[in-house]
């Protein structure tokens, strides 16, 4: 039988992923998992997704807020439910096209990533930190971390590739903040934004 209804496929889709879980995945962690799952079809995520203590409870508080989301990539933020969002009086920011962050970054001789970084620590707010591309960004976000620069609600830590991913992803579970992190080479902005929804749609679908 061809589904047609776009909320009926995904309601199918998501009871297909449920049918082939493997693991016992805790309650408030499966719906993120079901929905990375779902934008890759890719059931790896179900062990490589690590979350620390409270990270799904303190980003939920975070949106009810009204917190901003911070994303490395347009991509990322392209993905992210604008509508969800918006609901949640959530403001959604990625400073990595502006022109003054790209000259400052040649000018610096760092990445665009490590300047967004410290452009999203002088909102001087609540902050969800959504990184699926570059790993600077979270080496970056360790460090102010670590400098008490930032203190993140929740960093979404799954970049994608070969160099300096794993490291940067270590680096973030390695700090006192909430996060979930891709472990290994996977991930990527998809991920990413999938993620968010995630946890947004707990608080505004019923």
């Amino acid at each position: 039988m061809i589904i047609n209804a776009p909320m009926d496929i995904e309601a199918r889709s998501m009871e297909i992923i449920e049918s082939e879980l493997k693991t016992d995945i805790p309650d408030s962690h499966k719906p993120i998992v079901k929905r990375v799952i779902h934008c890759t079809a890719d059931f790896d995520y179900e062990e490589n997704l690590c979350f620390s203590d409270g990270a799904v409870e303190s980003a939920l508080d975070a949106l009810k807020s009204g917190c901003a989301i911070v994303t490395d990539t347009q991509m990322a933020k392209s993905g992210i439910n604008k509508a969800a969002a918006s609901a949640l009086g959530c403001e959604i920011f990625c400073f990595m096209s502006d022109p003054d962050v790209a000259q400052e970054a040649k000018k610096r001789g760092c990445t665009r990533a490590v300047v967004s970084m410290e452009r999203a620590a002088a909102l001087n707010r609540p902050t969800i930190f959504v990184i699926g591309n570059a790993p600077t960004a979270l080496l970056k976000i360790k460090e102010m971390i670590d400098s008490g620069e930032v203190s993140p609600k929740l960093v979404i830590g799954v970049p994608v590739g070969f160099v300096n991913i794993i490291e940067s992803k270590e680096a973030i579970m390695e700090t006192d903040v909430p996060f979930i992190v891709a472990k290994g080479r996977k991930g990527g902005s998809n991920v990413a934004a999938a993620i968010v929804n995630a946890l947004m749609y707990q608080i505004t679908r019923p």
